[in-house]
């Protein structure tokens, strides 16, 4: 994208503030300014004429002469003082050194920063200095950057383009000015994509600005998962990708077995920082490098070994309950031989005795909702919807409670349980098709919500909408409206993701539950 004009209104142009012990400095920092209104009266005498002239062009064809706007003569006069003072150094007071670089500059302009006030105003030992010997203690800061910074305490407008946004807000916090910070964010806002997401987290996260910081992760838990690519994934860091797979507002496109074969790419990018390829490739790569490493440690666990140790925080945020549900998956996830077998045997024992417990409970409360801790115990899933066109897809996961359904149709999100039960005739059996759900029992509880948004070109959400965490409840073939669109703002394709809480672990079901709202969105 083009560079950004970063505007920062002063209530001063061409005059520096006031400030005490510095009458020197400015006297001499003003010369250029007031040359420039000598210049002025020197033309005071051939204004009559040119008045006269002025009034002849009046009654001609070309009409009353337009007066120059003040915000342009306010413009002109910065771009003087900037040339003057800043550029040209004339009647510097101060040398600042750094970088290999010198500015010939004044300490009324400088006092601005609240970096030089208090080294200028203070017992410092550079407080009385004509050279000041800056050391940069940030890598973030370059001599460009610096010069830029420095330039604006001369001027109302500079140019920050999204390359350099970072290097401009390091910069500008150490020095402290606080209406070039302010800028810096704007920038960020403005140009947040795939290409600039994670320097702009982790820039954020350093310089303390907490808006932005959160705007990067929710932009990593809206396109992770459909913009990913091997050059988002390897910049993604080990805290910051644990942070994105435990959030419950993460958009898995799928369900939560797509999210553990994103994290084995993620791993291998880590590992490989030099592998270069198309994205096509990225999975296939990764499970033969995978396998050979496993031939190589004669079938040691990765997440074992001493390379994998590193991975264990990220990994343990899995949702593996729901993943080890699916026979493919729990297939995948044994060839594969990532995960330690002691972090799947407990999951193996909740899934046999989940459906005999499922099947002996005969009421209708929920089993073993959490709704204030949607953290761990959610399962994630989702999908798109890519026109205004009737269509539906079924919600895999929820085999240990129903075959449940999710349709759009008339710009209605619509719940329908499909599911028939199973005949316990064995000739009947063989003639009629049987559920997906492993439930015998017609009616079961979960609590659910739903959110629905559309992302522009760069990833950026221009539409949302979501629902509160409801209790859902069909029997066979019924029917919940759980969202309408009518009469909404809606821009397609938009992303439907949905969070279902229950579990199947053992111990006695709650027949009471309140919904508390989580801290979490």
């Amino acid at each position: 994208m083009g560079a950004q004009s970063s505007r920062m209104p002063r209530h001063w142009w061409g005059r520096a503030p006031e400030e005490p012990g510095a009458s020197g400095g400015k006297e001499a920092a003003e010369e250029a300014v007031v040359a420039e209104r000598k210049e002025g009266k020197e033309s005071e005498e051939a204004r009559p004429a040119a008045r006269q002239r002025s009034r002849k062009r009046k009654t001609g064809p070309g009409g009353p002469l337009t007066k120059e706007p003040p915000w342009k003569r306010a413009k002109d006069r910065s771009g003087s003082i900037y040339e003057a003072l800043f550029l040209r150094g004339e009647g510097s007071d101060v040398r600042i050194c750094a970088l290999g670089e010198e500015w010939n500059l004044h300490r009324v302009y400088l006092c601005q920063s609240g970096y030089f006030a208090s080294m200028f105003s203070g017992t410092w030992r550079e407080t009385n200095m004509d050279t000041i010997e800056l050391q940069m203690p940030d890598e973030n800061i370059d001599r460009e950057a610096l010069h830029e910074a420095l330039g604006s305490l001369y001027r109302g407008s500079i140019l920050i383009p999204p390359g350099r946004v970072v290097a401009i807000l390091a910069t500008a916090s150490m020095l402290q000015l606080d209406e070039l910070i302010q800028r810096c964010g704007q920038v960020m806002k403005e140009t947040v994509s795939a290409q600039t997401v994670c320097s702009y987290y982790y820039s954020a996260e350093s310089y303390g600005l907490k808006n932005i910081r959160t705007m990067c992760l929710q932009w990593l838990l809206d396109n992770v998962m459909t913009q990913c690519s091997e050059e988002l994934l390897r910049e993604v860091s080990l805290d910051l990708m644990r942070e994105v797979v435990a959030s419950s507002r993460l958009l898995v496109m799928g369900v939560e077995m797509d999210v553990y074969t994103m994290l084995k790419m993620w791993m291998f990018l880590q590992l490989q920082p030099t592998w270069r390829g198309p994205r096509c490739a990225l999975l296939p790569h990764t499970n033969t490098w995978f396998a050979s490493y496993r031939w190589d440690s004669e079938g040691t666990p990765f997440l074992e070994t001493e390379q994998g140790r590193a991975f264990v925080p990220v990994f343990q945020q899995l949702r593996l309950a729901y993943v080890m549900c699916d026979p493919t998956s729990a297939h995948v996830i044994q060839q594969d031989a990532l995960i330690p077998p002691s972090w799947l045997c407990p999951l193996y024992n909740e899934h046999w005795l989940g459906p005999l417990r499922a099947e002996q409970t005969r009421n209708l409360w929920p089993v073993g909702v959490y709704v204030s801790d949607p953290q761990e115990r959610s399962m994630r899933c989702g999908g798109q919807l890519h026109r205004d066109k009737q269509c539906s897809w079924r919600l895999e996961g929820l085999k240990f409670s129903w075959d449940l359904v999710l349709c759009y149709a008339n710009q209605r999100i619509i719940f329908r349980c499909s599911a028939r039960k199973k005949s316990l005739s064995r000739c009947s059996a063989r003639k009629k098709s049987l559920s997906l759900g492993v439930s015998l029992h017609g009616r079961r509880k979960v609590v659910f919500r739903l959110r629905l948004f559309s992302l522009d070109r760069n990833g950026r959400a221009i539409f949302r909408k979501r629902t509160e965490y409801r209790m859902l409840s069909l029997r066979q073939n019924q029917e919940l409206e759980v969202m309408n669109l009518e009469n909404q703002d809606v821009v397609f394709p938009i992303y439907v993701a949905c969070t279902f809480l229950y579990r199947h672990q053992g111990g006695r079901f709650p027949r009471h539950l309140s919904l508390q709202s989580s801290s979490e969105n």
